[in-house]
């Protein structure tokens, strides 16, 4: 078997065409959909970029025991299971966070590995005196912050200048280089191919040819990357964020078109199973809310597009599932699709089983970020929980890896490590109890790391069935309580610290 997965990142479902989006027209997302089974009910586990990822090598929710890091030394990683299984495993990348502190033992587990260049704050060209007076005049002051060269803004207007042509952008390199991949590999057998572009993730920078498809009455300097905050933009600024991730998302949607074509050329129907999804998605404005990480998990980033392809199962292909799964169950999806055994530490369920008829099952989804509340969904409803009191006593993170998102753990919180005995996944091994400093490094983008940094922190249940944009909260105690129920199974389940079960169970 050979399998192509195709992973966006920050890619809204309520943009694409197959999920009911009329923002813009995506014809490769439409024509995948006609040859997939669409998943309707697909969610996200931890947050944010490298906590899902985690979740996705391992197959089982990370969030609940640390923040955003490596992978650990006792996690099962689906390329390196397959690769030692004698399945070739490439990965095809532009995603930056790969290769900083908190996420450089991911891609090591591949054979081999495609880094592409220049994305966000990627710091890859060396300019040692940049022309900051030129970068303000071309660029909104929200995302000027030039003179600081540790500032998320830095490197993103250096790299930008040698990024020209269509050809440039790290994105269209990322499918170029899945399709030479393709191109030599075609005839071999037994292989797994993951093409990940960070698109579209903030910034929203596009070929000139899709963003003009999106016009708008903006004069200013460049502005494309929303802040992660409240809406406070004029209307014309914000139709001008907006504008240049459709323009994005419609990047995304020929890129697509090409490893189709591809298939159809090459007839890959026959024998290449095709999966593709997103780490999370995005709030453009909804909720009055632009990005991620700080308010409530609303459907806009944890409501996110799953399509399968696997050439057993042509006969059902156009269909649609509602069975609810999340980004752990592609692990097992991977080695089952494989014939490899999945290892009992494994959290999420293969879906293979599930490509053939529409089952009606009791499946929950519980996500979150390390820190903030915990929220689970069964599809009708989504319950957000929050504890009475934000702001953590105990803000502990269990590893053997001690790194933030570009940082190692401060000397302070190092100084409070002490060793705690296995939890189930952990192999037998003792991990480190680690202390956060919340006064220390930011972890993800949350500077605030004792919990204090999520905004309207109220527990809240929706009727998603009925209220999909999660508009209006309902008070039910009977589910509520139901709710509270799966969160606490779950968190069983998943052998949730204890300081963590009391956090929200008191009792």
């Amino acid at each position: 078997m050979r399998t192509i997965f195709l992973l966006f990142d920050s890619l809204n479902r309520r943009m694409l065409n197959p999920y009911g989006g009329q923002f813009l027209e995506t014809p490769n997302f439409n024509r995948l959909a006609e040859k997939s089974v669409t998943f309707d009910n697909h969610f996200i586990g931890s947050m944010p970029c490298m906590p899902a990822r985690r979740d996705l090598q391992s197959g089982r929710l990370s969030f609940l025991h640390r923040s955003w890091g490596p992978l650990e030394p006792f996690d099962n990683s689906f390329p390196e299971i397959l690769r030692l299984k004698n399945i070739y495993t490439h990965l095809i990348t532009d995603h930056n966070h790969y290769f900083e502190d908190g996420g450089a033992t991911y891609h090591n587990r591949f054979n081999s590995f495609d880094f592409i260049r220049g994305q966000e704050r990627d710091p890859w060209k060396a300019m040692v005196e940049p022309p900051i007076e030129r970068f303000k005049k071309m660029y909104h002051k929200s995302q000027s912050d030039f003179k600081n060269r540790e500032s998320t803004y830095y490197f993103y207007p250096i790299n930008s200048e040698y990024i020209k042509e269509e050809k440039d952008f790290p994105s269209v390199k990322c499918f170029s280089s899945g399709l030479e991949f393709l191109e030599t590999n075609k005839s071999a057998k037994d292989w797994f191919l993951q093409i990940e572009t960070f698109d579209p993730h903030e910034p929203f920078f596009a070929p000139k040819r899709f963003r003009e498809k999106f016009k708008t009455n903006y004069l200013g300097p460049r502005l494309d990357w929303p802040q992660y905050d409240r809406v406070k933009e004029s209307p014309d600024e914000i139709t001008e964020l907006k504008a240049n991730y459709l323009a994005l998302i419609s990047l995304c949607d020929y890129l697509l078109g090409s490893i189709l074509d591809y298939f159809d050329q090459n007839n890959l129907w026959d024998d290449t199973t095709l999966i593709l999804t997103t780490d999370h998605g995005f709030m453009l404005g909804e909720h009055d809310w632009w990005a991620k990480n700080k308010m409530p998990l609303y459907n806009e980033i944890s409501h996110i597009p799953l399509f399968i392809y696997h050439p057993d199962y042509k006969n059902n292909i156009g269909q649609r599932r509602s069975v609810v799964t999340q980004n752990i169950d592609l692990m097992p999806t991977f080695l089952e699709n494989h014939k490899i055994k999945i290892p009992k530490e494994v959290q999420g369920k293969s879906l293979l089983n599930f490509l053939e008829r529409e089952e009606k099952t009791n499946y929950s989804a519980l996500y979150g970020y390390w820190g903030g509340g915990v929220n689970i969904t069964d599809a009708n409803y989504t319950y957000f929980k929050y504890p009475e009191k934000m702001s953590r006593e105990d803000p502990y993170q269990y590893t053997l890896m001690p790194t933030h998102l570009r940082q190692f753990f401060t000397i302070e919180e190092l100084k409070s490590a002490r060793m705690e005995k296995p939890f189930s996944f952990t192999k037998g091994v003792p991990v480190m109890k680690i202390k956060n400093d919340v006064k220390g490094p930011s972890i993800g983008n949350n500077k605030n790391t004792d919990g204090k940094g999520f905004i309207d922190t109220e527990s809240a249940l929706y009727d998603v069935s009925n209220d999909p944009g999660q508009l209006n909260k309902v008070n039910d105690k009977k589910i509520i309580s139901k709710m509270n129920n799966l969160i606490f199974d779950k968190m069983i389940e998943n052998d949730a610290p204890e300081e963590v079960i009391k956090r929200f169970f008191k009792k």
